[in-house]
């Protein structure tokens, strides 16, 4: 025993040089992987911004090329016609975004020139010289008079014995291209054959050189900023200073363009690799020492834990029993509580159909009157048609039964509005048309309106609007609201309900009136809660309640609150019927 303690010390340091080890192991697998990713994206980053130049540049050669057999290249030692074709390059320019658009002679004389910037003479440029073998050319440099960056394209012109009697040259402006690219990307810079950055979307990078080790780059003037390069599992890392906007650690990739004549090379942050290999070392290391401690405390605690375990054994015994009991009480009282929601549910079935009983007995003589009428008009017609047929008036009759078929439609419309408002709904929640259902509570509330001359103002789209619910149950709610604003507004001689929809997000059904509003707004929805004298036979104050219970089950909300300008507000939001939902 006495020997283990000594070599405790022994032991830890070598489980911590161990985890020491393991840690940097991982460390390195993870930076290697990290880089191996990065090196993946930004060879996509790279290759996007290069075919992004290549794709601008080749708009501009694409032009030189079409440019040459145009008429306006003939007959150029006419005045007049270099005027007209002076102002067709000038057009060209400005829809291309061109510097300049010229045509210059065999002798490289510029004949006609879009804006007048290039040179009189371009003889001695590299690009009309390829352009005279009757090949395409294309250069880069410095534009005067603003020393502007730019392209050239020389495409060479033909005459009718296929000779080259010129070329059209396009400059290309360097600066509206770097413009388009998008200010968050990666720094990315093109060299030339001399090493020098000519196109980049890091400024600060601009005109600087290849040195001749070959190897990063120095600025046109001033001192050599801090540079180191390493290669780092097949990758090439830079230790730059090189501005606030390009990385410090950063992974660097490079690819030839040929076709442009120019090298693309791109730096990527390399930072996140290195934080994020870290991070992972950094776990591995906590959970091996995290394992370590708690196997040393497990060594010292096991004879602690020895003389415990009769004693915790009979604990766990005694809580296993408790909690057997306490399980068995509570499955006792779960059975308890589903039964109870269950009586609850039928209970809340039994009221919402009361509550639409009771609102068919309270509109039951509106409703009389609505069928009484057009049963004494069927009558009158009846009457009246047998009198014209026997005086052989068939046209009139046949007028007569129109209309009589009219005022059966009419009637068989109430009677199905109110056989499906009196039904009761066991059906899912499903696709309803609230316009429609809007409609029929309208109809259904009708005579009670007109009976108490109150009008309805109803903003009624011009087409179905799909929400989440069912016909009969959302029909007594607005039923409901209807009845209780007009119960509101007796006594008073203009009486006005407006209805409006509101599609914006949710669809919210708002329903709006002119009579005292709402004494206390947040109790309008407690059960018994009534403004109307206590004994009254229009309600015990229970619509309201039942109406929240329905809009509450599909989903949506109500709430009741004072207008601005007077009048009670009911706003019943309702969950808009998606496309999915259906599947």
């Amino acid at each position: 025993m006495t020997g283990l303690r000594h070599q405790r010390p022994l032991v830890v340091l070598i489980f911590l040089v161990a985890v020491a080890a393991l840690a940097g192991a991982v460390w390195r697998y993870g930076y290697l992987q990290a880089l191996e990713q990065l090196a993946r994206r930004a060879e996509g980053d790279l290759a996007l911004a290069s075919d992004r130049l290549s794709t601008e540049l080749q708009v501009y050669q694409e032009l030189a090329v079409l440019l040459t057999d145009h008429p306006m290249l003939d007959g150029l030692d006419d005045p007049a016609r270099r005027d007209e074709a002076q102002a067709h390059l000038l057009a060209v320019a400005d829809k291309t975004a061109a510097l300049d658009v010229a045509y210059a002679d065999l002798t490289g004389r510029i004949l006609v020139s879009a804006n007048g910037l290039t040179a009189g003479d371009v003889s001695d440029a590299a690009y009309f010289r390829r352009a005279l073998q009757g090949a395409l050319g294309s250069d880069h440099g410095l534009r005067a008079p603003l020393d502007r960056r730019a392209y050239y394209y020389a495409a060479p012109s033909f005459d009718a014995a296929g000779q080259v009697r010129g070329a059209v040259v396009v400059v290309a402006d360097v600066a509206s291209i770097e413009l388009a690219w998008p200010g968050n990307a990666p720094a990315v810079f093109f060299t030339d054959a001399n090493g020098e950055v000519f196109i980049t979307n890091r400024f600060e990078l601009l005109f600087w050189t290849r040195p001749a080790s070959g190897v990063g780059l120095v600025p046109p003037d001033g001192p050599a900023p801090e540079f180191r390069a390493a290669q780092t599992g097949g990758h090439e890392i830079w230790n730059i200073r090189w501005g606030p906007y390009v990385p410090t650690r950063a992974l660097h990739l490079q690819r030839h363009l040929p076709i442009v004549g120019l090298t693309g090379e791109i730096l990527v942050n390399a930072a996140p690799a290195r934080r994020l290999a870290g991070l992972q070392a950094s776990a591995v290391a906590a959970i091996c020492l995290a394992f370590g401690a708690m196997l040393f405390l497990a060594t010292e605690r096991r004879r602690t834990l020895a003389q415990a375990n009769a004693v915790l054994e009979s604990r766990v015994a005694k809580r296993t029993r408790a909690l057997s009991e306490a399980n068995a009480q509570l499955r006792q009282e779960i059975s308890e509580r589903k039964e109870a929601e269950a009586a609850l549910k039928r209970a809340q079935a039994d009221l919402v159909q009361a509550g639409k009983l009771g609102a068919l007995g309270q509109m039951s003589a509106g409703i009389s009157h609505e069928l009484n009428q057009p049963l004494m008009a069927i009558r009158s017609f009846a009457e009246n048609g047998t009198q014209y047929l026997a005086r052989g008036r068939s046209d009139k009759v046949g007028d007569n039964l129109t209309r009589i078929a009219d005022l059966a439609h009419r009637m068989g419309r109430i009677i199905r509005n109110l056989r499906a408002f009196a039904r009761q709904e066991s059906e899912e929640v499903r696709q309803v048309d609230i316009v429609a259902i809007l409609d029929s509570a309208i109809e259904l509330t009708g005579a009670r309106m007109r009976q108490d001359a109150v009008t309805v103002a109803f903003a009624r789209p011009d087409r179905p609007i799909w929400v989440r619910g069912g016909d009969v149950r959302l029909g007594q709610v607005f039923v409901n609201l209807l009845t209780n604003a007009a119960d509101a507004m007796q006594g008073r001689d203009d009486k006005r309900i407006e209805i409006a929809l509101n599609g914006d997000g949710p669809l919210r059904v708002i329903i709006r009136d002119n009579g005292p509003g709402i004494d206390v707004p947040d109790k309008v929805f407690e059960p018994f809660y009534s403004t109307k004298e206590v004994g009254a036979s229009e309600g015990m104050g229970l619509g309201l309640s039942i109406s929240y219970g329905i809009v509450q089950s599909f989903g949506g909300d109500i709430r009741g609150e004072n207008g601005p300008q007077g009048g009670a507000v009911f706003t019943v939001q309702l969950e808009p019927w998606q496309a999915e939902q259906a599947a």
